[in-house]
């Protein structure tokens, strides 16, 4: 046993591609290597043990880390966190059946935003499959339930397959627009041993450069426009094109109006950045409107909606966005970063002259931020945030009340350093995908943003970051109740107030339960001071802040 431990020590690390004898858990722990993988959130289980075996070896060599969780979703969350904040593959590794459906939540979460995570799952015995024999942890049809939150799933029958079903899944994943995968092996085939061989890991993701036609006519357009507006979404972070952006939008003297998961692409410290408040004033005068890696919903489908007629190009590395939710000039299918770059290049042939519109979109800017601030206690309790939180740290918004008004409110400096949900929404996501990222950064201070509702979605999670020492520090905006819930309850339905009330904890006993700092703040200038220390303690950290009901943002704010 000990002489087949190093040979796969070996051929893990590429200096032998001979087939070798090992089992299928070896294989899989192997072929996870060649792809560069060496961090996986999981959570173990009797399916899985051939698989936890030789990750085993693979951590006592120092070649692998493996973060155990307390619930499936937050192996899947912490994986999207970690694959966000580093373009690096994020794996979790679940039990089939309900340890799959656990991580469901976070696998459409992550497949709303683009992340490229791997899910691995174990399955029944491999010769029971689809018999509804009613082993333990089956279900009918798992690769197909979990292929609607995936974009690719498939399965190894024999040890010798496992080498080709990692790869095939990770370049799928990589392939066109980045979305989860997912690949199950049977607890029989992870014991089984068989001849394998290993192969090299999946090209770097392709880069579609997009049709040179189609591009000419965007830059023509663009470049005798006197008035552009570019959309921004958060297919700019997962192609890292913040500089070819920026490098377009000053040629055109174009603001760049940022979705929720596109903040950060331009830092708002430019005067180009603008928030959808911006864009709701700037929208009416553009006469031609670029959209960039962005679904382009808000400016369809919201009371700002874009008139119709209006001239628009779309880039995007999905063809199916293109047009799905407005009818576009040019539709280009291309990567954003090497589309932006051929567009920027192609611009500069046909650009008008165009005086700095620094002045103009800086007024702009400040009438906005007067506006934004204006909307009590959440622009306080945001800025005290903003004020300590350094300009590279990461902020992992939540479905509440903060959240919704640091979507438009909270200034973004650097890229990848605003997280959201996207348009899945899920509610409890934040505290653990926040984990993950502060795994991949653990230099760099990570706040996660929670009401009370959705924290107690994952609070177990606090065992996890205190085993891991995973030093996120995390807000809980504590109003006793599903405070959004509740005040619909309230304005539209006349205070029938139902199943919208909580009872919470003790929140620093709670965390000091776990062994974690426990702290309260009463104030925007007390959550300022515990926030400062606890981003310079570097320690896992609970700060509970008691609020009262706050107002919608959407509606004071026109949005919605």
């Amino acid at each position: 046993m000990v002489e087949m431990k190093e040979a796969v020590a070996e051929v893990a690390n590429g200096s032998d591609a001979a087939p070798r004898m090992m089992t299928g858990g070896q294989a899989l722990v192997a072929s996870l290597q060649r792809q560069g993988i060496d961090t996986i959130f999981g959570l173990p289980g009797v399916q899985l043990d051939g698989a936890f075996d030789a990750l085993y070896d693979a951590q006592q060599r120092g070649e692998m880390r493996v973060l155990n969780t307390r619930h499936e979703q937050a192996t899947a969350y912490m994986a999207d966190g970690y694959a966000r904040v580093t373009s690096k593959l994020g794996v979790c590794l679940v039990v089939p059946g309900p340890g799959l459906l656990n991580a469901t939540a976070a696998l459409s979460t992550a497949y709303a935003c683009n992340s490229p995570v791997l899910c691995v799952t174990g399955q029944i015995q491999s010769d029971m499959i689809e018999f509804g024999r009613g082993l333990l942890h089956e279900i009918p049809h798992q690769l197909e339930m979990v292929r609607s939150v995936t974009k690719y799933a498939a399965r190894a029958m024999r040890p010798e397959e496992i080498p080709a079903l990692v790869d095939g899944a990770v370049r799928e994943l990589w392939r066109g627009r980045v979305r989860p995968v997912e690949i199950e092996i049977p607890p029989d085939v992870l014991f089984a041993e068989g001849d394998v061989a290993l192969l090299p890991g999946a090209p770097e993701r392709e880069r579609p450069q997009g049709d040179p036609d189609l591009l000419e006519e965007a830059a023509k357009l663009l470049g005798t426009a006197e008035r552009p507006l570019i959309f921004a979404g958060g297919g700019i972070h997962g192609a890292e094109a913040w500089a070819e952006l920026q490098t377009l939008a000053e040629l055109l003297q174009a603001p760049v109006v940022m979705t929720s998961n596109g903040k950060g692409a331009v830092s708002d410290r430019h005067y180009l950045a603008q928030s959808a408040i911006g864009g709701i004033a700037l929208l009416p005068e553009a006469d031609i409107v670029l959209g960039v890696g962005t679904r382009f919903v808000d400016p369809a489908t919201s009371i700002w909606k874009l008139d119709a007629g209006r001239t628009v190009i779309q880039l995007d590395i999905d063809a199916e966005e293109i047009g799905r939710n407005y009818p576009v000039t040019v539709g280009i299918v291309a990567d954003a970063k090497v589309g932006l770059a051929a567009l920027a290049e192609r611009v500069a042939a046909h650009n008008r002259r165009r005086p700095s519109r620094e002045a103009e979109l800086t007024e702009l800017q400040r009438g906005v931020e007067a506006r934004i601030n204006a909307v009590l206690p959440q622009a306080e309790l945001a800025s005290a945030i903003r004020r300590e939180l350094p300009d590279e740290g990461v902020f992992v918004s939540e479905m509440t009340q903060i959240g919704y008004w640091a979507n438009v409110g909270f200034p973004v400096y650097a890229p990848r350093t605003y997280l959201t949900p996207g348009y899945q929404g899920t509610l409890g996501w934040g505290f653990p995908t926040s984990l993950g990222v502060k795994a991949a950064l653990p230099d760099t201070p990570v706040v996660s943003v929670n009401g009370d509702g959705g924290f107690g979605f994952a609070l177990n999670e606090l065992a996890t970051m205190a085993r891991h020492e995973i030093a996120t520090v995390v807000l809980v905006f504590d109003d006793n109740g599903y405070g959004n819930v509740r005040r619909i309850q309230q304005v539209q339905f006349n205070g029938r107030m139902i199943a919208s009330d909580l009872t919470n904890p003790d929140y620093v006993k709670l965390a000091g339960a776990f062994g974690i700092a426990g702290r309260r703040a009463d104030s925007p200038a007390a959550l300022a001071t515990e926030l400062r220390e606890a981003i310079q303690a570097n320690e896992p950290a609970l700060i509970h802040i008691p609020v009262d009901a706050m107002p919608n943002p959407w509606t004071v704010l026109g949005l919605r």
